[in-house]
């Protein structure tokens, strides 16, 4: 990955930053000069992602919670003065199939995949349209089509809900020079599925028929997430908005 200081003066907000891609994203905006407001529930996470990286500053919050949005921005105007990039990344993944969803469940995941960044998006916007800045939504490729594995329809039908967001937010902050666009990972070596609550022998279950529906035949990385996340917000970016790309090794065209 670069290390140029392509990013040195501006200002990030990564949420779910305590693990996965949005850790990896958090310090590869840091690694190219971006002063990054890493956001999660877990400060011993956030700690270790802002490790050997001045740039970062945790947060332990809450992003469901009541004036969460609104404290974040507020800190990330305090420490560094202005807000160039926000990254909705934060997300939760519960096995939920069609017959046995409970109303806490569904409660629960969009609070945290769809809501949250409407709510953050919001209270970003007037920061963001100062400086000419960029949403960067992190959606999933298992929303693009139809997907054979049951309990994870309704983390996709969230994801697609953010992705609509991206399209519509894209049209309707332009003329605030806001540009908006989305990531959707395939399947990543990711600690989210050690959160579903399920045992070793079906994680790597789940692993394998992942797999086989991956053209590349293999898991991605983080870092290879980030990548695009941080192309997106590069200047050279700028024509670009409302695009949706996809980092799935192929999974959502095999």
């Amino acid at each position: 990955m670069t290390t140029t200081m392509q990013f040195d003066g501006k200002a990030v907000i990564v949420t779910g930053a305590g693990t996965g891609i949005g850790r990896a994203t958090a310090r590869a905006f840091a690694e190219q000069g971006a002063q990054v407001l890493i956001v999660g529930r877990t400060a011993s996470r956030l700690a270790e992602t802002a490790q050997g990286l001045p740039g970062i500053r945790p947060l332990a919050a809450d992003i469901t919670g009541s004036g969460s949005p609104e404290m974040i921005v507020r800190t990330a105007v305090e420490e560094f003065g202005r807000i160039d990039v926000l990254v909705n990344n934060a997300a939760i993944v519960r096995q939920a199939v069609h017959g046995d969803i409970s109303r806490d469940v569904a409660v629960e995941m969009t609070a945290t995949n769809l809501l949250a960044p409407i709510y953050l998006t919001q209270a970003a916007l007037p920061q963001l349209a100062a400086a000419g800045g960029v949403v960067v939504n992190i959606s999933t490729s298992i929303g693009q089509r139809g997907w054979p594995m049951p309990g994870s329809e309704l983390y996709a039908a969230l994801k697609t809900a953010l992705e609509s967001l991206t399209r519509s937010w894209a049209v309707q902050f332009a003329p605030r020079g806001v540009r908006v666009a989305a990531v959707a990972p395939g399947p990543i070596a990711t600690p989210i599925a050690q959160h579903q609550g399920l045992t070793r022998e079906q994680i790597d279950a789940t692993r394998e028929a992942l797999i086989a529906h991956v053209p590349l035949g293999r898991i991605g990385r983080p870092d290879e997430v980030a990548f695009w996340v941080t192309q997106l917000a590069r200047p050279e970016a700028a024509y670009t908005t409302g695009l949706v790309i996809p980092v799935d090794g192929g999974a959502v065209v095999g």
